[in-house]
């Protein structure tokens, strides 16, 4: 991959498998990510307007590249259920380069 495609792990958290499957179906048919992992059985326990919560949720981790994150950050922000989803994304300092080539070309093939 390129310097300015460099591989970009997205994450965010969602509150069912369901919303996560989703998500993650249309992310890889719109090729916004090459690959998609879903987590279940994460535990959340935040602030939210002056109050502790403590919930179970599902964590959603998207394989993409750099170039693509404003799509990526729009695209989840517009589909997910909550009012202020958490979207962060991480570019990994080493990864395998078939791997990285991998994800480029799935990203590639709009």
């Amino acid at each position: 991959m390129t310097a300015h495609s460099a591989l970009l792990i997205v994450i965010t958290s969602l509150p069912t498998l369901e919303q996560a499957q989703t998500i993650a179906r249309k992310l890889v048919e719109n090729r916004l990510a090459a690959c998609v992992q879903i987590q279940q059985g994460v535990k959340s326990i935040y602030r939210w307007d002056g109050k502790i919560c403590e919930e179970n949720e599902v964590l959603l981790s998207a394989k993409t590249s750099r170039a693509l994150w404003e799509e990526i950050q729009v695209f989840i922000q517009n589909n997910h259920p909550y009012d202020l989803p958490e979207i962060m994304a991480f570019t990994p300092v080493e990864y395998e380069q078939q791997y990285g080539q991998w994800v480029e070309a799935e990203l590639m093939s709009k």
